[in-house]
């Protein structure tokens, strides 16, 4: 085990690269599996989430080849199992994504349930749902087993815009008899990722970026080479870092059309960013002066599916929230554990009151003061760690593979911004 040791209060400066999107990387490390040709992935984190899930696919029989420190080249020619491990399993959410294309190129899956994030409920009903119109047979006694002699196209309703359960429905389509309409599909930037990247292997797929994406499936799909996007999550937490420790910070390789909803965000609460070409920088001096709805009522901020704000950087704007003026409510509707972090930020001087699951007011500015924290999932991990930043005196960190699971080489960028921030083994 090991913990971060946090020195606060320090201003940070430089310039710095996101990594490559992880909700991106995760389904298109499964992705591999469709095809026996080799698939070689560019710009893929070295996170332990990426590293679990390579593992599961070497279990599988495919081979990964490391090409160098964030390109892998993946091989599935000889696929020797269709039953998961159970300890692999449960140390990733995203082993779910195996569902879709190990049913479409074997025929059946044996996947035991996926862990991931304790943030609260998080189903898999949808997933099995689409499987299911698609001529699945499922059995979720213990093991979710999943069988088909060959999938047929279907025109199926979502019963909720998944991110995860649309990745599943697309490779399984992808290699499906026929075609299938999926509605109420996900539509955000790393599933609009997988798309192309399936239709670089071959795939047949419309209405890509829309909440309606229909595939015509294919007899065979080949390899590849995918590029995957920078990570419009790493780059908003750094925004809010840059904000509550008043840097000035240049992010490069950004996608600025990612950061439309995120930007107005931030800008609710006082922060502004400056873009130019794929250059986006945080400059110093930010008013971090809570904007006020219309008769100066407390404004609101709540996530959504995409385009809205997302639910991974609600962590991150609680914690930036209690260090600008003014009040405001959060509203996180998606998971009813997402906001049980905010005690680390009332016991380091925040005032937060927890008014349901799903809501928190935030009264600011406080000053926050160091101690101990634990890092209960990746998101809240990262928005922790940015207190601790901002923070006086010293903070130790405890948990931190967490933080590890989603952000690569964290504490490495930010000593090289001018951060106090060391890594420690802990008995």
């Amino acid at each position: 085990m090991e913990k971060f040791v946090i020195e606060g209060g320090r201003r940070l400066s430089g310039s710095l690269v996101p990594g490559g999107n992880k909700n991106e990387a995760l389904p298109a490390l499964a992705a591999t599996l469709l095809t026996d040709q080799p698939v070689t992935l560019r710009n893929v984190p070295r996170i332990r989430d990426v590293e679990v899930m390579c593992t599961v696919i070497e279990h599988l029989g495919a081979t990964v080849e490391w090409l160098g420190p964030n390109e892998v080249r993946i091989c599935a020619a000889n696929l020797d199992g269709d039953r998961l491990d159970a300890d692999l399993c449960r140390r990733v959410r995203a082993s779910i994504l195996f569902a879709g294309p190990m049913v479409a190129r074997l025929g059946r899956v044996a996947l035991p349930p996926p862990g991931g994030d304790v943030i609260g409920r998080r189903r898999v009903d949808t997933h099995f749902q689409v499987l299911a119109a698609l001529g699945a047979t499922v059995n979720t006694d213990r093991v979710y087993e999943i069988s088909a002699p060959r999938l047929v196209g279907a025109d199926v309703m979502m019963d909720e815009a998944s991110v995860t359960a649309t990745e599943n429905a697309l490779m399984a389509a992808a290699l499906t008899q026929g075609t299938t309409i999926l509605r109420n599909a996900a539509s955000e930037p790393h599933v609009c990722g997988l798309a192309r990247m399936l239709k670089s292997m071959g795939a047949e797929i419309s209405g890509i970026g829309s909440n309606t994406l229909v595939i015509h499936g294919v007899d065979r799909l080949g390899g590849c080479d995918h590029t995957i996007e920078s990570d419009y999550l790493e780059i908003g937490s750094f925004i809010g870092l840059a904000a509550v420790t008043n840097s000035d910070l240049t992010i490069e390789r950004v996608a600025p059309e990612h950061l439309r909803m995120i930007r107005m965000t931030f800008e609710k609460l006082g922060i502004h960013v400056d873009i130019e070409g794929d250059r986006l920088r945080v400059p110093p001096g930010q008013s971090m002066e809570i904007r006020r709805d219309v008769h100066g009522h407390v404004p609101k901020i709540d996530d959504a599916p995409w385009p809205a704000f997302p639910t991974d950087l609600m962590s991150i704007v609680i914690t930036v929230a209690t260090q600008c003026k003014g009040t405001v409510l959060f509203f996180e509707k998606m998971f009813e554990g997402r906001m049980f972090f905010v005690d680390h930020l009332q016991n380091m001087g925040a005032q937060i009151i927890l008014c349901d699951p799903h809501r928190v007011v935030v009264v600011g500015p406080t000053t926050l003061r160091g101690g101990r924290v634990a890092s209960p999932d990746v998101r809240a991990g990262m928005a922790l760690l940015i207190a601790a930043l901002a923070a006086e005196g010293e903070t130790e960190m405890y948990n931190i593979l967490q933080i590890d699971r989603g952000y690569e080489r964290v504490d490495e960028k930010l000593r090289a911004l001018g951060a106090s921030i060391r890594r420690l083994n802990v008995d």
